[in-house]
């Protein structure tokens, strides 16, 4: 039987009432009570990293869970990785860019209703990890969740209560788990014999969602405290008032200090292309700025964050960007 390590995060599948709201409460050992079936499947070993509101959860934790796997590696067969669902999409592309080319499977999973309900998606989302986890030909970073497989640069929460929670933006599930069965979508990711760990993420990236009229006043206000920003426009992406208008003009402050841009659609699907209308075209061959296509929010902050913490030259920020890891860019 193959060897699985799961950490625990918290979330709502470790959650209990405590008279305020939920709140993670439930221990490793605990959950795993509950779905004494995974012991057919697998060998299991368990860490408590940490016990949030996957609200509370951000880079540094992102980081920790990335050296608790590398810490672990050579030891066990797989990662099972227990998460609150409102930001699990976030996690999940993180340690796409953490962790790459992993050859052993790192899946990460939770549930809509606490594992100590009766009426719960919970066990049946952690049962369906660890059969991932522990299937022959199983790789890399991957998100579990009501039957569905999910790779990690493509996962989006798109329902708040709903137990199909999760969707795959713009790109085919890896798998769905029927019944107790895998059924494989797609051939195996790539891989190497040694994964690739990385150690450094920067915080400070901005996310900015236009609306309409908006001035370019907070994009001023805000440009000493961060080294990046995340402009989410309309459609395909344009910019009101195209290159000479006040946003453009408060953009270009922001490249002159130095900082990054990356442009994206608030559509949810099919991507940007700035290149289809005049006031997209303009901006984007007047500046220095880069673009995120098809990548999701998750995706591209994560991304970013990523890309940050391993260099500030330009040239080189803009090669980890736009260069894809885990199929989170197809152009």
């Amino acid at each position: 039987m193959k060897s699985i390590l799961m950490l625990a995060t918290g979330g709502t599948i470790a959650s209990k009432d405590s008279g305020e709201g939920l709140t993670p409460a439930i221990t490793s050992q605990e959950i795993l009570g509950y779905v004494p079936a995974i012991g057919q499947l697998c060998r299991v070993e368990t860490i408590q990293l940490m016990n949030l509101d996957s609200t509370n959860i951000g880079p540094g934790h992102w980081l920790e869970i990335a050296r608790a796997v590398e810490e672990h590696y050579d030891a066990y067969d797989g990662f099972v990785i227990t998460h609150g669902t409102d930001t699990m999409a976030y996690t999940a592309a993180a340690l796409s860019y953490l962790i790459q080319y992993s050859q052993k499977p790192i899946v990460i999973t939770g549930s809509q209703k606490s594992i100590c309900l009766e009426n719960t998606d919970a066990r049946l989302n952690l049962y369906n990890s660890f059969l991932y986890a522990a299937a022959q030909g199983s790789h890399g970073v991957s998100l579990v969740f009501d039957g569905k497989v999910i790779l990690g640069t493509r996962a989006r929460k798109e329902r708040t209560k709903s137990f199909n929670a999760f969707s795959s933006v713009d790109y085919p599930e890896l798998a769905v788990i029927r019944d107790g069965k895998l059924i494989r979508y797609l051939a195996e990711l790539e891989y190497r014999s040694k994964p690739v760990f990385y150690h450094q993420m920067e915080e400070r990236v901005l996310l900015l969602t236009l609306i309409p009229g908006m001035g370019a006043d907070a994009l001023e206000a805000l440009r000493d405290r961060y080294e990046a920003v995340i402009l989410q426009s309309f459609g395909v992406g344009g910019l009101p008032g195209g290159a000479s208008g006040p946003l453009a003009r408060a953009m270009e402050s922001w490249l002159e200090a130095g900082k990054t841009i990356v442009m994206m659609t608030q559509v949810p699907y099919e991507g940007s292309d700035m290149e289809v209308y005049q006031v997209g075209y303009q901006v984007k061959e007047k500046y220095q700025l880069m673009e995120a296509y098809n990548m999701t929010l998750e995706a591209a902050t994560a991304k970013l964050m990523w890309a940050l913490g391993q260099t500030r030259e330009s040239g080189q920020v803009r090669r980890l960007f736009e260069q894809p890891v885990q199929f989170d860019l197809i152009r």
